[in-house]
């Protein structure tokens, strides 16, 4: 989408010149010829820039006192400051007042036109910074190969293009926000900010004045996300949780793209895709009624589903990759490999959590496998994986062990039913190693041959009496033999 850029100038010839410049490049231009039209413009929908005049003809303040109200209300806003009439000292007073930068009358068109990119682009990477950072740590592509995965590629490359509201359905921690934010990414928006609300997050009575901003007065006192995201891609995180009031007045934005901000009376027009995630409550919503029926098919013109991890665990391997490196650049710890009885036991987990919780877990593992003897070790093996992972693979109903013994080989696996069996049988009959043999059903002989082959030695206890003196005074001492 194009930029939204403001020129105030009290020449009409100067801001049609500017206009003819500005659109010819594939902006959009909106023009004032005094302060309070500027005001008004900004107060209106918020520009992605201000080309101003600091000499206002016939208007009630000057362009200084302009820029420095703007940069009171919208400190983000780049304001380039042009004049005929200019000095240094003008320039310097703009530039302390918060101007981006100041240029002369009469000015050159390649002159304007790189103050302009170089503004608007200094602009841009401040928001990509801000959205950078809310992100840091998801994984922002769609990993993996499974034909889940490759339908999910499809589905972004067909929406993408178009300027269609998209649902998407998933649990939580599927993916649904990288989705969006591919969606966004693969669209002429591109350029445009990409901003987020979660309707959990905030109190219902904050709600409208993050979305819609606050007005006082006359004047602007917050600028709400929709303003905020004009041009751009806005997405509306767990709609299901959004307060009923609410609803109906986002109803009003998706049908005429404008609003009014809290207290305020002016109609603001916007441009905004809109894109919303919900999980597997939204449909018990709409029938318990907490949820607006025709909202729910405003927002749902094209539905994405975003299905569990546990529904492709064959991209697990290359999600714990990416994880990896994520990681070790995170904690500064050295990447490393993860062994095939781990990955099997991570592939054996059902992920409640979906990709979310593998993500952590890696990190988890990462960290563990420094300062438990493991740091000359090349790959992170199944030891250290967390007993409630290794103890829920799916349809098995096992202990950890007995999980754990699925992934050696059989002659292993034989070995350890057969130890850790003989031993709890020992234990039973309090190292009796005859008693042991006839409930096993094999010869004493046999069970001393196999225990030795096993590695397994038993003790049983005994109680002696030792006699001290000739009073017949003694003590009853407790002595440990080996049995067999």
């Amino acid at each position: 989408m194009a930029l939204d850029i403001l020129i105030v100038d009290d020449e009409r010839d100067i801001r049609e010149l500017i206009s003819g410049i500005l659109e010819d490049e594939g902006f959009e231009a909106r023009t004032a010829h005094d302060s309070e039209t500027a005001l008004f413009e900004v107060e209106k929908r918020l520009p992605s820039l201000v080309i101003q005049d600091i000499w206002l003809q016939n208007s009630k303040r000057d362009g200084l006192e302009v820029l420095k109200i703007l940069k009171n209300r919208h400190k983000n806003l780049p304001i380039i400051m042009i004049s005929g009439h200019g000095n240094i000292e003008t320039a310097v007073a703009s530039i302390k007042l918060g101007a981006y930068d100041y240029i002369e009358k009469p000015f050159q068109t390649d002159k304007l036109l790189h103050l302009v990119y170089r503004a608007t682009e200094t602009e841009r990477l401040r928001r990509e910074n801000e959205d950078l950072r809310q992100k840091a740590g998801f994984v922002q592509d769609l990993a993996g190969t499974s034909p889940v995965v490759a339908h999910l590629r499809q589905m972004i490359n067909k929406i993408a293009p178009t300027n269609s509201r998209v649902l998407i359905n998933g649990p939580t921690g599927a993916g649904k926000e990288v989705v969006a934010r591919l969606i966004h990414q693969n669209s002429e928006r591109a350029g445009g900010v990409f901003l987020i609300i979660n309707a959990a997050s905030i109190r219902p009575d904050n709600m409208e004045q993050e979305l819609f901003g606050v007005e006082q007065n006359g004047k602007v006192v917050k600028t709400g996300l929709f303003e905020r995201a004009h041009g751009g891609t806005f997405l509306l995180d767990k709609i299901e949780e959004m307060p009923m009031p609410t609803q109906a007045k986002i109803l009003r934005v998706l049908t005429d793209q404008c609003f009014y901000r809290v207290g305020g009376t002016k109609e603001v027009q916007v441009d905004v895709r809109v894109i919303s995630t919900a999980g597997e409550d939204l449909k018990k919503a709409i029938r318990n009624g907490t949820f607006r029926e025709d909202l729910y098919h405003r927002l749902n013109v094209v539905s994405i589903d975003v299905l569990p991890l546990s529904e492709h665990r064959e991209d697990i391997p290359v999600l714990v990759e990416k994880f990896l490196i994520s990681a070790s650049a995170a904690t500064g710890y050295p990447k490393k490999a993860v062994s095939a009885d781990a990955l099997a036991t991570l592939q054996a987990y059902d992920w409640p959590g979906n990709i979310r919780e593998l993500k952590n877990l890696i990190e988890r593992l990462l960290i563990l496998s420094h300062g438990t003897g493991q740091e000359d070790c090349e790959a992170i093996t199944a030891d250290i994986i967390p007993g409630e992972i290794k103890g829920k693979a799916p349809g098995t109903g096992k202990s950890e062990t007995d999980i754990q013994m699925m992934f050696n080989s059989l002659k292993e696996a034989r070995q350890v039913f057969e130890r850790d069996y003989i031993r709890f049988h020992l234990s039973r009959f309090s190292g009796n190693v005859s008693r042991t043999a006839e409930f096993i059903g094999m010869e004493r002989s046999a069970l001393h041959r196999k225990l030795k082959l096993l590695g397994l030695s038993v003790y049983s206890r005994v109680q002696v009496k030792v006699w001290v003196d000739k009073k017949g005074e003694g003590a009853q001492i407790e002595v440990k033999t080996r049995s067999g």
